[in-house]
């Protein structure tokens, strides 16, 4: 049986759910999308400007926790049976959440419990998980904290994993695959709601620049996953001579060097160079945002053999 469902989501993960319900004999009575940032037009909207879906651009649900009651009035008029929260950004009162008689799905890049919070792919880089996947859950008051519908694991987390990689090669398709299966077992009633469980639950807060700031004396391993875990954003950074330079696309490699964390070792003309970290490890670093502000390859930085970055 086909919902009438109201989708919260954005970015090609968002239209990619949103076609994938529609093909399945869903009605999408509403599409509720972020405002474009920037200039860029978002695909989730373009998409359903194309397909005539009911379209709301609006930039925030409530203000200081309280629900805009204009906001609530107008879901209310969706009339709808399920919300789909797919790839959102925006928080939503309880009166949306909760508002539809089956309630909401949500989608999450970790196998929760562990990995709640809103930098899920980077933490799991940062903190060395070697396992991921994806789970849809039930909203609840927490923060991802609400019962599991659906989880698909097995993803392994490979030692040249960016955030960047491991949602777009392996999570996304995870993803619309169980977001599609979670809406399917609502619609037919055979949908189970497994608590979950206290064991290895985790939380952990946005990674800002405050987290991506790099501190050469750490080892040279965590220095490698961070680099990577903020790849592409924020981004990981350092400095030289006053200026910022963040750092993408770091591959470690083991090896004895006897140089002070952080020195600049070599830098190939075209890329890579290589960084010397603590630990007798070797950091080659393909692509470098300098004070130029465009991201350029490490041999075209400016930085030279010898720089010590700070």
């Amino acid at each position: 049986m086909g919902l009438r469902i109201a989708l919260f989501g954005q970015a090609p993960f968002g239209r990619d759910v949103a076609i994938q319900l529609a093909e399945a004999g869903h009605e999408l009575v509403a599409v509720h999308v972020p405002p474009d940032a920037r200039g860029r037009v978002d695909p989730l909207a373009a998409e359903s400007e194309e397909r005539g879906w009911p379209l709301y651009r609006h930039k925030a649900y409530r203000r200081k926790g309280i629900a805009l009651a204009e906001r609530v009035d107008e879901y209310r008029s969706h009339q709808a049976d399920l919300n789909v929260l797919a790839f959102t950004t925006v928080i939503l009162p309880p009166e949306i959440v909760e508002g539809p008689r089956l309630g909401s799905l949500c989608f999450h890049p970790s196998l929760l419990p562990a990995f709640r919070g809103g930098n899920a792919l980077a933490w799991q880089i940062i903190e060395g998980a070697e396992e991921s996947g994806v789970t849809v859950f039930r909203p609840d008051e927490g923060v991802d904290t609400g019962p599991i519908v659906i989880q698909k694991g097995g993803v392994s987390i490979g030692p040249g994993a960016t955030s960047a990689s491991l949602y777009f090669d392996e999570l996304y398709p995870l993803g619309i695959e169980a977001m599609t299966e979670a809406v399917a077992a609502v619609a037919d009633g055979s949908a189970a709601f497994t608590p979950q469980s206290a064991a290895g639950a985790s939380f952990q807060g946005l990674v800002d620049d405050e987290v991506a700031r790099i501190d050469w004396s750490r080892p040279g391993e965590e220095i490698d996953r961070l680099i990577r875990g903020c790849d592409p954003q924020p981004a990981a950074w350092t400095e030289f001579g006053g200026e910022t330079y963040r750092l993408f696309g770091c591959v470690a490699e083991r090896g004895a060097h006897g140089a002070e964390p952080g020195t600049v070792l070599e830098v190939a003309p075209e890329g890579p160079m290589s960084v010397a970290g603590a630990g007798e490890i070797v950091l080659r670093i393909s692509r470098v945002r300098g004070p130029g502000g465009k991201k350029v390859s490490a041999g075209e930085s400016g930085l030279s053999a010898g720089d010590v970055l700070a």
